[in-house]
């Protein structure tokens, strides 16, 4: 399974994904580019900043319309 298949069954269940989960999950090093290519099927994003306990901040990126 590639791993932008990966994201689509992650976003049929769930709205939003870090870096760091999509790294610990699915193995998926750049998240950033395989948003891209999700936008590119029609897939919609916002992305926030949030820092975390330790104050490292962080984007996550939210599924806001599935093509």
């Amino acid at each position: 399974m590639s791993q932008v298949e990966l994201l689509i069954k992650h976003f049929k269940n769930e709205n939003s994904i870090t870096p760091v989960e999509a790294a610990s999950v699915y193995k998926i090093r750049s998240l950033p580019r395989r948003i891209m290519d999700l936008k590119k099927l029609g897939y919609g994003f916002e992305h926030v900043w949030r820092v975390d306990g330790m104050g490292q901040r962080y984007m996550r990126y939210i599924c806001i319309n599935h093509p």
